[in-house]
């Protein structure tokens, strides 16, 4: 088996999101239809808007997740799952699948 000096960068993603229980919740609301920021926080016990911010941030730089900003006062921004992001929730249902078989 060969070493690798640098992991690749999905792996750097994974680990990041992963380890990362506000970016877990995060995805996991928006992939139950929560998609604005208000209703996200609110979604979710405990989380900041700070955090939930960075964590939008985040996903959105890693292209899991697009910011539509819609052109109307107030102004009213919308989140969704990529197609990048929907194959990377898949990795983390196999993930999740993996976790439940060794639970029984």
């Amino acid at each position: 088996m060969q070493t690798m000096a640098t992991p690749p960068k999905v792996a750097r993603m994974v680990e990041d999101i992963v380890g990362c229980k506000w970016s877990l919740a995060v995805l996991g609301a928006v992939r139950g239809g929560v998609c604005r920021p208000g209703a996200l926080e609110h979604s979710i016990d405990g989380l900041s808007k700070k955090v939930l911010n960075e964590r939008l941030a985040k996903l959105v730089r890693f292209g899991i997740l697009d910011k539509h900003a819609f052109p109307e006062m107030p102004p009213r921004v919308e989140y969704r799952l990529t197609a990048f992001g929907d194959r990377f929730c898949g990795l983390l249902d196999g993930i999740d699948a993996l976790q439940r078989e060794i639970d029984r």
